[in-house]
């Protein structure tokens, strides 16, 4: 096994039995929810935005250690990014966990994010991974509609 994949697991574990911001934000002025329809996985994501930028970021919800392990990931690493630079993390990550990314100068733009990247030699697993951004997404963007993995 691979220094990357002990790390990968390693991350998952920890993330997933503590994860970070894993809490109702009650003074959150967006909000979405996501479902992944193939697993079952189900995200709340909680935004306070403040002058464009994530002030609090949190989450909610019940899955696989992969989804949950993501979702808390992602919420420490957007606590004071800008909306743009959430969007731009957003579309570097999904280019990684889906095996499209831009290799060493992807790896600057995602930090301690590569430790997902793991995730691309799974497949099936990569909506689990991606559920949380996909959601936090669609919290930035305002949308209404629950986030969706498909």
């Amino acid at each position: 096994m691979s220094d990357l994949d002990e790390l990968y697991q390693e991350v998952i574990l920890d993330h997933n039995k503590s994860p970070r911001n894993y809490r109702v934000m009650s003074d959150a002025n967006r909000k979405a929810e996501g479902y992944n329809p193939l697993c079952g996985d189900h995200v709340t994501v909680y935004l306070h935005l403040e002058g464009g930028v994530i002030r609090d970021v949190s989450f909610q919800g019940s899955g696989c250690a992969i989804s949950k392990a993501s979702a808390s990931m992602m919420t420490a690493e957007l606590k004071g990014k800008s909306e743009a630079a959430a969007h731009e993390l957003f579309e570097n990550v999904h280019k990684m966990l889906t095996g499209d990314g831009g290799g060493e100068s992807g790896d600057e733009k995602i930090g301690k994010l590569k430790t997902l990247s793991g995730v691309c030699k799974f497949p099936a697993r990569v909506k689990c991974a991606s559920l949380a951004w996909h959601t936090v997404n669609a919290a930035l963007q305002g949308e209404a509609e629950p986030a969706t993995t498909e």
